[in-house]
């Protein structure tokens, strides 16, 4: 008797991921709970509940300090909200197969446009893809069913109908079934959703039943894909199902010259190893062949024992492959690597990265070094890893790097307790907070996605574990912008800079590794309180260097720019003569002042309000009123401005004395004049102050001083010029 194992038999990727999952959670010891049986087989489940993984029957048991994974099969909506507000977290192990089916109602079905699924109504994969449709379902078992309700529902799908399988449904029956609903439903929308590896499955195992004259298929019997295997084969061969071993017992093969063997994808290898040496002893008396097919190193002297071996062996963990791309879906990464396996790439497995996007990264045809993690040969499929290749070609690259001091370049992840973790070529680096940034007091968070150059300080190879510098680099980088700056800069020169920080009397800015500082009198033309009525923290600006201090690395920077000047504006704009409106801005005995432009306030004296005699300027001018006068004289070194209402109205006879009782107007003028030299004082004296943030408050109390000095001037010899024009009027 010869026995012909199928290639394709027993875990399939989707569940293969899910149970790899689960016994990753027992070996931490973390406490995990999976939503329904992993898998349909009793000896995992059980060996998994003994290993501290046991099973919810509904989503209300979830518990706030465990973990559900959620199976291949999948849920709806509904239950994947409830579980992730009940659990302290959810792990998603969803056959990529099954979120594609998910995304398939989600997207095209409707209230209008019914949903009909060929499975299981009872089965969980089948009971999540309900849970997606967004209008009425039918679910059908085969043909003959969907065509009876084809027939009795036709005012139903009048705008048509969405058709979709669950993934292990029968090959052949989805054929017929797509047949029905052409020949009822013209505008149906149809998609082939059966998976890939169950279809191979299936038509290998009917390929096999075909040239055997028996067929023995293991797994679950309320497994869905064994059971379709099951009934595949026996409509050409006697076909009997196993779950275990010890079931063999039953079974007489002796009237049998060829055995085929093929495994549901929720069975175990350890099981299907088991069944095939308990046949292997059935049949080793008797000498015959026993063969595995396709096997191109198998020979006909090798024992069956050597064969098994050989089929069910892992390739090499940890080997180098290269592969090249040839799909990318929302969770993993198809590739070929020149072997009979399909390989995978989880997306968890393609980089250190969390922000990487291999959708955006990577094209179909690409090259990319990968490492094998685990091989199923009876599904012929291989789980590989990117980010294990990337981050052990980096360790490399990183021990190089602490012995030559070479500068790499990586993207901060996170920030942890004590510092934050730099991903950089797949390795991760930690980088302590009082390395992370150039100043202790910055913001860790602000790094977090950012790229950054950083140089390796320590190494533990035992650990694979690196410590990086990003101060040290920043510190570098800025000590030669600073030399390159003092060996160009020069007085004039105007640099793009950002605003680092502001102080009482002034802002600093950084000019490319160096900082100077914009004093507030060189902020605006106008007089501010405060640097941030005008600049804020990490603003950009256009600045020019005012002086330079070389011997003491200092550096006075100007920001208002002449052009913006009120007097030069004045003086190309509004020469003696012009006519302007202007708003009256303060009173005083002697006249009325009123704003030219913004900057310059004019001296309308009282002898110019009007074309009569008046006693008190309030008797026509009020303030914030606006006035056509004229400009009669300016004086630009004195930065005075005279005007008159008067030169625009008609003249009236009166005393020729009359002008002269007003007072002299040079004499009105002059009481500005101490009020104006103080304000003078004021910005000379504040420009004497320390240029440092630590000598903020003595210059505060200096600006404050010199403010009181200033006001006390100014109304000392307002008082005494307004006595002096009251007795010249008397």
């Amino acid at each position: 008797m010869r026995i012909i194992l199928a290639e394709k038999a027993g875990f399939c990727f989707g569940v293969e991921r899910a149970v790899n999952a689960a016994y990753e959670f027992a070996e931490k010891g973390e406490k995990c709970k999976t939503f329904g049986p992993l898998i349909h087989n009793a000896d995992v489940v059980r060996d998994l509940e003994q290993r501290g993984i046991g099973v919810l029957e509904s989503a209300d048991e979830a518990k706030k300090d465990e973990t559900v994974l959620i199976r291949a099969h999948g849920v709806s909506p509904d239950i994947y909200d409830k579980l992730k507000s009940n659990a302290s977290g959810v792990f998603d192990a969803t056959c990529p197969f099954v979120k594609k089916i998910h995304d398939i109602v989600a997207e095209n079905s409707s209230d209008d446009l019914p949903v009909i699924i060929a499975g299981d109504p009872l089965h969980p994969e089948v009971e999540g893809i309900m849970g997606y449709c967004r209008g009425p379902v039918y679910v059908f078992e085969n043909a003959d069913s969907l065509e009876k309700w084809l027939s009795d529902n036709r005012n139903l799908y009048d705008n048509g109908i969405i058709a979709v399988s669950q993934t292990t449904f029968s090959e052949n029956e989805w054929k017929k079934c797509k047949e029905k609903i052409k020949f009822y439903c013209t505008n149906a929308k149809i998609f082939d959703t059966i998976c890939g590896a169950t279809r191979e499955r299936q038509s290998e195992a009917e390929d096999l039943a075909l040239r055997c004259d028996a067929m023995l298929v293991i797994g679950g019997r309320h497994s869905s894909n064994t059971a379709k295997l099951y009934d595949v084969c026996r409509a050409h061969c006697d076909t009997y199902l196993v779950e275990r071993a010890d079931e063999l017992k039953n079974i007489d093969f002796s009237t049998y010259a060829s055995v085929g063997v093929t495994a549901g994808a929720s069975t175990p290898r350890s099981i299907i190893k088991e069944v095939l040496l308990a046949m292997s002893e059935i049949i080793e008396n008797a000498n015959n062949l026993v063969e595995e097919v396709p096997s191109e190193a198998a020979a006909t002297e090798d024992s069956f024992a050597n064969l098994l071996e050989q089929s069910l062996a892992n390739m090499n963990n940890n080997q180098k492959v290269t592969g090249v791309v040839m799909g990318i879906t929302p969770t993993e990464i198809q590739v070929d690597i020149g072997r009979k396996q399909a390989g995978f790439v989880p997306i968890e497995e393609y980089s250190a990265d969390p922000n990487a996007n291999p959708a955006e990264e990577l094209k179909v045809g690409d090259t990319i070094d990968l490492i094998i993690m685990k091989t199923n040969d009876a599904e012929g499929t291989m789980l590989l890893s990117k980010k294990r290749a990337d981050a052990q070609k980096s360790w490399g690259d990183i021990v190089e790097a602490k012995e030559s001091g070479e500068i790499l370049e990586g993207t901060v992840v996170s920030v942890i307790k004590g510092g934050v973790l730099v991903s950089s070529k797949g390795s991760t680096v930690f980088i302590p907070a009082s390395q992370a940034t150039e100043r202790r007091d910055e913001d860790l968070e602000s790094l977090v996605k950012k790229n950054v150059s950083f140089r390796i300080i320590d190494v533990d190879p035992a650990r694979k574990r690196a410590v990086g510098s990003i101060r040290s680099v920043l510190t570098e980088k800025k000590k030669a912008a600073a030399e390159a700056f003092w060996a160009s800069a020069e007085e004039g020169k105007v640099y793009t800079g950002t605003v680092k920080s502001l102080t009482s009397f002034g802002a600093f800015v950084d000019i490319g590794g160096v900082d100077g500082m914009v004093h507030i009198s060189e902020m605006s033309w106008k007089r501010i309180k405060h640097p941030s009525e005008i600049f804020e923290v990490g603003q950009e600006v256009e600045v020019y260097i005012k002086s330079l201090d070389p011997e003491n690395k200092k550096i006075s920077l100007g920001y208002r720019k002449d052009e913006d000047n009120p007097w030069s504006i004045l003086k190309k704009n509004y020469p003696e003569g012009s006519v302007v409106e202007a708003e009256i801005v303060n009173i005083t005995t002697f006249g009325a002042f009123a704003r030219v432009i913004p900057g310059i306030d004019g001296l309308i004296h009282i002898s110019q309000i009007a074309n009569r005699r008046i006693n008190k300027p309030e008797e026509v001018l009020t303030v914030g009123e606006k006035v056509t006068c004229k400009i009669t004289a300016i004086d630009f070194e004195k930065k005075r401005v005279s005007l008159s209402i008067r030169a625009l109205l008609p003249e009236e006879e009166y005393d020729e004395g009359d002008s002269a009782d007003y007072g002299d107007e040079e004499e009105a003028a002059e009481a500005e004049a101490p009020a104006e030299e103080t304000a003078q004082v004021v910005e000379e004296a504040a420009e004497e102050a320390p240029e440092a943030p630590e000598a903020e408050e003595a210059a505060d109390a200096a600006e404050e001083a010199v403010e009181e000095t200033a006001e006390e001037a100014a109304e000392e010899a307002a008082e005494e010029t307004a006595e002096a024009a009251e007795e010249a009027a008397e």
